[in-house]
């Protein structure tokens, strides 16, 4: 892999994991166009993924440090007898919100993750889920006369927006599109909506990247990958962090019509180039 396609992959993951375009059906696209394969990028994958976790981080961290210290605080309460409380307040509440959303995207990811990789090998499986990224995105900007905030959400509606996060691991459904269409379903307002699935983003990002770093390590990515490895996550960083900035912008103003547009098209392509042409 060279340093320009390193920096083509990178930009394209930063913007696409954010931006509701998804980024798991771009990146597999761009892999068969460069004819990239094998064990030994499977580290380049990884670290791109660390790469946009440091996006939310930059966008967040003041959620972040805060969420870390009510971690804290619920370890202190669980020694001093008070219990979990996890409606203690309105960040602990966040912060087991997340949890909860959480469970069923990593039961899904590891219960079905053969299934899932073997999607990724699969041009009209892209091209459906391009598809479907459309249509969701559609459903969400047609939503958004909620009023709930965060504080007010139920965990079964959590459980249930993770469930829609977990269906995104499928290439070419939008992990941030589903996410956000879950949480405007559950009654979110536009804004608690959008700061929902960026955070929930986190454990989801950080879960992958610890579960496939080993086997990228072990295989070893070689010293041939280190300028692209540094240089893609540089750019994934960079891009993630202004593709958020323009989603919170986007989502708040309802122009998610012109993203629905782009994946329909693209998923057309790609199955008119799966059926057709190839």
């Amino acid at each position: 892999m060279s340093v320009a396609e390193a920096v083509i992959l990178g930009l394209v993951q930063g913007l696409a994991e954010f931006l509701p375009i998804s980024s798991s059906g771009h990146l597999a696209l761009l892999e068969k166009l460069f004819g990239i394969e094998g064990e030994s990028v499977l580290a380049f994958a990884v670290l791109l993924h660390v790469g946009t976790l440091a996006s939310v981080l930059a966008v967040y961290w003041k959620d972040v440090l805060a969420l870390v210290y009510e971690l804290c605080m619920v370890f202190k309460d669980l020694f001093t007898g008070k219990g979990l409380r996890p409606d203690a307040n309105p960040t602990r509440k966040l912060g087991f919100l997340i949890i909860a959303a959480t469970v069923p995207t990593a039961l899904m990811g590891v219960l079905l993750g053969d299934v899932f990789s073997a999607m990724y090998l699969s041009l009209p499986v892209i091209g459906a889920g391009f598809l479907i990224t459309g249509t969701i995105l559609l459903a969400a900007e047609r939503l958004g006369q909620n009023r709930k905030k965060i504080k007010d959400m139920k965990y079964r509606s959590a459980v249930f927006t993770g469930i829609c996060q977990g269906v995104a691991i499928c290439p070419g459904i939008s992990r941030s599109g589903a996410t956000l269409f879950g949480s405007l379903i559950c009654g979110l307002d536009r804004a608690s909506a959008v700061k929902f699935a960026f955070l929930l983003s986190l454990p989801s990002i950080m879960g992958s990247a610890v579960l496939e770093a080993p086997k990228a390590f072990a295989e070893g990515a070689g010293p041939s990958m280190a300028a692209p490895i540094a240089v893609g996550a540089a750019v994934a960083a960079i891009a993630g962090f202004f593709a958020i900035k323009t989603m919170i912008k986007v989502v708040s103003s309802k122009k998610l019509f012109g993203f629905s547009i782009y994946t329909w098209a693209l998923g057309a392509a790609v199955l008119a180039y799966a059926f057709i042409l190839a």
